[in-house]
């Protein structure tokens, strides 16, 4: 009866994990008996691993990454100049914590969206917050946005997110209110945050495709000078995998 009372308390109280490694303890005694002290210690620890799951799952949910892409999983083998020791070093976020960003260039089908998001996903493990986006999503949420009147709701989400992803930018020339959005989203950003680009095009070729000389350089001046640079290249990986793995992102 005791142990049904202390359940339901510890319920009401949310502590979940200690519920469940409460119960885990009296199925398999100990031998010999663990003291009072250890027991409440490995209580604790159930319950604060299980908030930080709860607290990963949520990140990850959030972040709404295109692939399901992780660090462990990255393929050193392609000749493709993708550097061990350089994504080993992003992979610490420490670039997140430093408010710097990172650059992903190279053809189409090298890997550039599978790192994006595995660089993305291990930065949530490291409790760090994220959105993903494919630019030409983005753009036209923002459109969107200013259309309905939510502007300011979006534009605070995008500048407390600690990482934004933005995919596949460049894939076509952007327009006068794209480019201005572009600005007040880097803006809001810049030495507060970081963001991660992948494009086709190497960013001294970025100005004809934002348009306005002026808002080129302020655009560029918030991404690039704190950068992290990988360019990727190499066959893509699409083709070189062939029809086994055509359904396989290229890692």
């Amino acid at each position: 009866m005791l142990l049904e009372q202390t359940n339901d308390k510890l319920n009401s109280m949310k502590l979940y994990g200690m519920v469940a490694a409460l119960a885990l303890y009296l199925e398999q005694p100990q031998d010999p008996p663990v003291s009072p002290v250890d027991l409440v210690g490995l209580l604790a620890d159930a319950e604060w691993t299980h908030r930080e799951n709860r607290k990963l799952e949520l990140r990850l949910r959030q972040a709404r990454f295109r692939l399901p892409a992780c660090i462990e999983d990255l393929d050193y083998r392609a000749t493709r100049g993708l550097s061990k020791v350089t994504v080993l070093e992003l992979a610490s976020s420490r670039w997140v914590q430093a408010h710097q960003n990172v650059i992903l260039t190279g053809p189409t089908g090298v890997g550039k969206s599978y790192l994006a998001c595995a660089l993305g996903q291990k930065a949530c493990r490291d409790g760090h917050s994220v959105i993903y986006k494919r630019a030409s999503r983005l753009f036209d949420e923002l459109a969107l946005a200013r259309a309905d009147g939510t502007i300011h709701h979006l534009l605070k989400r995008l500048a407390k997110a600690q990482v934004l992803i933005l995919d596949d930018f460049g894939l076509e020339p952007l327009g006068a209110a794209q480019r201005k959005d572009l600005l007040e989203v880097l803006d809001d950003r810049y030495n507060a945050s970081s963001t991660l680009v992948t494009s086709q095009l190497e960013p001294k070729d970025w100005h004809p495709l934002i348009g306005d000389p002026t808002l080129a350089d302020a655009i560029c001046d918030r991404l690039v000078h704190n950068a992290h640079r990988l360019k990727l290249g190499g066959e893509s990986m699409r083709k070189t995998d062939g029809l086994t793995s055509a359904k396989k992102p290229a890692k």
